[in-house]
């Protein structure tokens, strides 16, 4: 069968955004056992905590997030960073002790990139659009270490959306999948109700930084 240039472009796109999308799969298994494994070893050593998370808090997280957990591929460029928000509630305190407590919630994620080719000839550039949407649940056991500081880690699962869509034929593929991860955390409470946080996991985002209310 001879194939003619649209017939080659058409091609060489669908590749182009089919590598976009389902590359790096082995790369994703092994930060997820790496950042998993982490966050493990960390919860095991919270075991001397004092809780400051009391029944009844409710707390409002907001963050920005550093190197994504899907996608690294240099050619790849940020329009959206990884951003989240979570809200969490506190359904039992003196779970172990008068400093133990523990709390449930829900997240969300997002993020984007964009991959600019412009070896297409007379079509001229081709746009591939990437993004990445997580909403789950999550549920923590809450510590302090030390005045003012919240510190806590837990285990999420939720559901993973991905897209990618580009230019050349208005071309698109879209999957998704459960997903789940454990995380370690901490907010440092400056005034009663607002605080700034920091959190390492398996969500949208490596590490994210952000803030804090509580109602």
């Amino acid at each position: 069968m001879e194939l003619n240039d649209d017939n080659l472009i058409e091609r060489r796109y669908i590749f182009a955004l089919d590598k976009l999308f389902y590359a790096n799969k082995q790369n994703n298994i092994m930060k997820r056992l790496f950042f998993t494994t982490l966050c493990l070893f960390i919860l095991t050593s919270m075991s001397f905590a004092q809780d400051i998370f009391k029944k009844g808090d409710l707390v409002l997280n907001a963050g920005v997030g550093i190197g994504n957990t899907v996608r690294s591929e240099s050619y790849l460029k940020t329009t959206v960073p990884p951003v989240s928000v979570s809200l969490e509630y506190c359904v039992k305190d003196n779970l172990f002790d008068e400093k133990s407590s523990l709390g449930v919630g829900v997240y969300a994620g997002y993020f984007a990139q964009k991959w600019k080719d412009g070896s297409f000839g007379y079509l001229g550039n081709l746009d591939l659009k990437y993004s990445d949407f997580i909403i789950g649940v999550r549920g923590a056991l809450h510590y302090q270490f030390v005045d003012k500081l919240d510190t806590y880690g837990g285990v999420a699962i939720g559901y993973d959306i991905v897209s990618a869509s580009g230019s050349y034929g208005d071309y698109s593929v879209s999957s998704s999948a459960l997903t789940a991860g454990v995380y370690v955390g901490g907010r440092y409470y400056f005034t009663d109700a607002f605080a700034v946080n920091a959190e390492i996991g398996y969500d949208i985002a490596v590490l994210t930084l952000g803030i804090s209310y509580k109602f």
